[in-house]
C-alpha cells in the first residue's frame, strides 16, 4: 500500500507516519521511485504497537525505539527477545530497596517463588522489572500493617501461570518472533487493563450469588 493507504487503514496521520520513520520506529517501506515508497501489513501492525505505547501507554518515544529494538533484534533467543521487549516498557516507582519493607517483601516472594518451583524467576530475581514490580507492592502492603503469607499468594500465582499458558498458546499461533514480541509487548499495554477488569466483574458476580443481588 502507499503511505497515503497506511494512513487510511491505521488512523495514523501521514505528517505521524514520517515521523515515526524519521525516528525509525517504523522500518521503511520498500522503494518503488526515487519519491515512492510501499509499505505491507507489518507496517500496519507496527503502527498500531507505536500507537498503543505512545497513546495509550504514554510511553516516550527515546523508550519505545528501546522496546522495538529488543523487539527487531534477530540475534536474541526467544525468552530473551520478548523478555528484553518487555523489561524495556516503563515502570511505577520502586519500593526503596534498602527499606526493611521491601527486604521483607523480597523474602515473601523468595519463598512464594521456591513454593511454585519459578526457578527461572528466581534466577532473574530483582534483575527482572516484573520481579521488581511484585515486590513494591507486597513492601507497601506490609508497610501499612497488612500481613501477607505465601500460603494467600500461592492460589493466586496458580491462576497466573494458566492465564500465562494461554497467552503463549496465542503466541505460538502467530508466525514469527518478531510478531510475537509485537503482540506480547500490546498485550502489556492494553490487555492487562482488561484482565484486572475482568477479576472486578467477577468479583461482583460471586458476591451477588453468595449474598444474594
Amino acid at each position: 500500500m502507499r503511505l497515503s493507504e497506511l494512513s487510511e487503514h491505521s488512523g495514523v496521520s501521514t505528517a505521524t507516519i514520517k515521523y515515526y520513520l524519521r525516528e525509525q520506529l517504523l522500518p521503511q517501506g520498500r522503494r518503488i521511485t526515487a519519491t515512492r515508497s510501499e509499505y505491507d501489513a507489518s507496517h500496519l501492525r507496527r503502527l498500531r504497537l507505536i500507537r498503543a505505547l505512545i497513546q495509550v501507554g504514554k510511553v516516550p518515544v527515546a523508550t519505545v525505539r528501546e522496546v522495538l529494538a529488543a523487539v527487531d533484534d534477530e540475534s536474541l533467543g526467544r525468552t530473551t527477545r520478548l523478555g528484553a521487549a518487555l523489561w524495556a516498557l516503563p515502570r511505577a516507582e520502586e519500593a526503596d530497596p534498602q527499606a526493611p519493607a521491601t527486604r521483607e517483601a523480597q523474602a515473601l516472594v523468595e519463598d512464594l517463588l521456591t513454593e511454585l518451583g519459578w526457578d527461572f524467576a528466581r534466577a532473574n530475581g530483582a534483575l527482572s522489572p516484573a520481579y521488581r514490580s511484585l515486590v513494591t507492592p507486597l513492601a507497601r502492603l506490609l508497610e501499612l500493617g497488612h500481613p501477607v503469607t505465601v500460603a494467600e499468594l500461592t492460589p493466586y500465582a496458580r491462576q497466573m501461570a494458566s492465564v500465562a499458558g494461554h497467552d503463549f498458546d496465542v503466541l505460538e499461533t502467530l508466525p514469527d518472533d518478531a510478531e510475537r514480541a509485537e503482540t506480547a509487548v500490546a498485550a502489556a499495554i492494553l490487555r492487562e487493563p482488561v484482565l484486572l477488569a475482568l477479576r472486578r466483574v467477577a468479583q461482583e458476580e460471586e458476591s451477588a450469588r453468595r449474598y444474594g443481588p
